[in-house]
């Protein structure tokens, strides 16, 4: 426990000035934080939970990009939470269409112990000097009259704490109650935002006896509706990241009920232990437009940094972490923390993958609209590596020896397949302009409105709801 929370036995109010204060010690939270230090400002660290508990979420535990991560924590101090390595590509199981589809994941691919790698990437941040605050939970944002966000009021163990700040980094996680405080006022910081753009998830650690056949492999199941799915994730051969969610478009699933009907079925895991059971909340939506307010920046979930198809976010995490920080950086170096200086934070994220995960949801927009027997047709009619491509480059060649050989084998899908391809076409336009996204806050505006009229294309060809 730190000084600070042994001194806070009292209940005698208190008050911190650090340079910055991150909330949040997650991945975006502490590379953040890590990455201010070492350029040495003061950075406090709020974490709500306890030393011990610290770095326990709830996650898939498959981490995509597991080859680069920033400086600031390096590779080798999160290694050791990389628990298999020999995973290469993922397996879908398509009972409706009584088929598995194998399909190749490019880029370096691991499954990890989350909580260890929790814990080790809150060490990496108290290795570069940051200052960690546990059992400290955010309660209020403070601004000036100007609007400017200068820290934030927290409780920690009944002891009031207010933390004084030249920037706070909202590393808070999906529908951070951060946000739910500030006043936003005529910034460019996303405030479209729902829960239906959210999806609740659940899992649980699985052990078995015997080595399962599909250690290589991550594997992806759809429930009876096109907006639920299951995965089986290997941590090692005998011990199983387990679990399910569903978008929040759609009526509530049982999710604990589910998963544990699915295991029961399935003869490897006939007499396994179950461990570890915990439930979340994650993004499945577009990057926020902008995330920066003066003196504000949000991060990971709390900015919708995350692959709205797969669920995966930890490497981008890490680096919405690293440049945010810098964005902070310059501004704390060049006369304040202001929203044209924090602008670069977000022109990096969307060129790094914010360009890819926007056109990527307009594929998950498709799969609210799409039956899910129609679904599953088309996905086993197409090769793997097209389906590899849409799902972690946000676009695919979709040519005709491809509508030809999806046509022939679909069986009666056929307008589905011709739904994907338009699909695949409102996605490009839509990666484009991502692609072109305004260099200054100024642009903005103009920005949007072409990208809303690109997505009222993307509701049309997909026959949606609107999701913004």
């Amino acid at each position: 426990m730190s000084t600070q929370e042994q001194s806070a036995a009292g209940g005698t109010p208190e008050t911190y000035d650090p340079d910055v204060v991150v909330v949040g010690a997650g991945t975006a939270g502490c590379y953040a934080a890590a990455t201010l230090a070492h350029e040495g400002y003061d950075v406090a660290l709020v974490e709500r939970k306890s030393e011990e508990l610290a770095g326990h979420i709830a996650c898939g535990d498959a981490l995509k990009g597991a080859s680069a991560f920033p400086d600031s924590i390096p590779k080798s101090q999160i290694e050791p939470a990389f628990t298999n390595t020999d995973v290469d590509h993922g397996r879908f199981e398509i009972p409706q269409e009584d088929t598995v589809l194998e399909i190749p994941v490019p880029g370096e691919l691991a499954v990890i112990d989350r909580w260890e790698y929790g814990r080790l990437i809150i060490e990496g941040a108290e290795n570069a000097g940051v200052d960690i605050h546990y059992n400290t939970v955010v309660q209020d944002v403070v601004q000036d009259a100007d609007g400017r966000v200068t820290g934030v009021e927290a409780m920690s163990q009944g002891t009031p704490r207010t933390y004084d700040a030249e920037a706070v980094v909202d590393a808070a996680g999906s529908l951070s109650v951060l946000q739910d405080n500030v006043d936003f006022g005529d910034s460019t910081f996303d405030t479209n935002v729902n829960y239906t753009h959210f999806c609740s998830a659940y899992r649980e650690i699985v052990h078995v006896d015997e080595p399962v056949e599909w250690s290589d492999a991550l594997v992806f199941k759809p429930t009876e509706r096109a907006a639920g799915y299951l995965w089986y994730f290997p941590r090692t051969e005998t011990e199983i990241n387990a679990g399910l969610g569903f978008q929040m478009t759609e009526e509530p699933m049982e999710l604990v009920e589910d998963l544990k009907r699915d295991l029961e079925n399935r003869s490897e895991f006939q007499g396994a232990e179950v461990e570890n059971k915990l439930g979340a909340a994650l993004p499945t939506r577009r990057p926020y437009d902008s995330a920066v307010h003066p003196g504000y920046v949000a991060v990971g979930d709390a900015a919708g940094h995350v692959n709205p198809t797969t669920g995966g976010g930890i490497a981008g995490a890490a680096y919405a972490g690293k440049y945010a920080a810098e964005a902070i950086v310059d501004g704390l170096e060049n006369g304040g923390v202001t929203e044209d200086v924090l602008w670069e934070y977000n022109e990096r994220v969307m060129d790094h993958f914010g360009a890819r995960y926007a056109a990527l949801d307009v594929y998950n927009i498709l799969s609210t609209a799409v039956d899910v027997d129609d679904l599953m047709g088309l996905l086993a009619a197409m090769p793997g590596e097209k389906l590899a491509e849409a799902l972690y480059s946000g676009s695919t060649d979709i040519g005709f020896k491809l509508k030809l050989e999806a046509l022939l084998k679909s069986r009666g899908h056929w307008g589905t397949v011709w739904n994907l391809y338009q699909t695949k076409r409102r996605a490009d336009e839509v990666l484009a302009h991502y692609e072109n996204y305004p260099s200054s806050p100024d642009g903005l505006a103009e920005w949007q409105a072409r990208r809303d009229d690109l997505m009222e294309s993307v509701y049309e060809t997909t026959g949606a709801d609107p999701k913004y």
